[in-house]
């Protein structure tokens, strides 16, 4: 058989066979008085399994070892780490797809590439268009991104993100928009937003706070006089019972 034909009877390419041939995969064989290459049926067979073996995902080292082992045992091992392999890959992309359901389910505008803890976590919250609720999904997204978040906290504030009353005190922080530093509904808010939060929020915060550096500087000037004072106070109480 000529190239062509040993190609056309294995289901491959002659690029493909002269590849081989040229990473050592394939012996050369033998050529006719006119230059051509003569393929045996042997070829054919050898040709087959390298083709059989790439089909599977082995690479063409790989394909090399299990050629030169003729027991077989080189082609079982392999075998057995290449299922392994995509056995690691499946549940990889089972994951993936996992959490592109959850940035499917989200609104327009709101997908995010995430982690899955985070994802879900904003997934449980009420829908509104609430300003400084907000600010507190963008700050959540930026420490996420940052690594600076974590499951154990995520999980934690999951009962806080689903409770429909928590809307209310994000409405109350709204309205303090125009109001002075010293406005007599600041006091009262930082207690009902501290008495909100679950205990298990605090003992997941580490002991250096649940910030970044220069982070909690950047929060604070993204708000009005008065929401700032807010968000200052309940912050100093998340890291200093965190501490206890």
């Amino acid at each position: 058989m000529r190239i062509g034909e040993i190609a056309a009877v294995v289901g491959v390419t002659t690029r493909a066979i002269r590849h081989y041939h040229h990473v050592g995969l394939l012996p050369e064989p033998e050529r006719r008085p006119n230059g051509y290459r003569a393929y045996s049926v042997r070829d054919a067979v050898l040709l087959a399994r390298v083709r059989r073996l790439t089909e599977l995902g082995l690479s063409l080292d790989e394909v090399r070892d299990v050629l030169a082992d003729d027991a077989g045992r080189e082609l079982a091992d392999v075998l057995t780490e290449l299922d392994a392999d995509l056995a690691r890959q499946e549940a990889e992309i089972q994951e993936r797809r996992r959490r592109l359901a959850v940035l499917l389910a989200a609104g327009p505008g709101d997908a995010e590439p995430l982690s899955p803890a985070l994802a879900e976590l904003l997934a449980m919250a009420p829908r509104t268009d609430s300003p400084a609720a907000a600010k507190d999904r963008e700050h959540l997204i930026l420490l996420d991104a940052a690594g600076a978040g974590g499951q154990e906290i995520y999980a934690a504030l999951g009962p806080l993100a689903a409770d429909p009353a928590v809307l209310a005190l994000y409405e109350r922080l709204d309205d303090l928009a125009d109001a002075p530093v010293d406005d007599p509904r600041i006091t009262p808010l930082v207690a009902e937003l501290v008495a909100a939060v679950p205990d298990e929020v605090f003992a997941s915060i580490p002991t250096g706070g649940p910030v970044v550096t220069g982070f909690k500087e950047a929060l604070l000037a993204e708000y009005a006089p008065a929401q700032a004072e807010v968000v200052r106070r309940v912050m100093e109480t998340f890291i200093d019972r965190g501490r206890g």
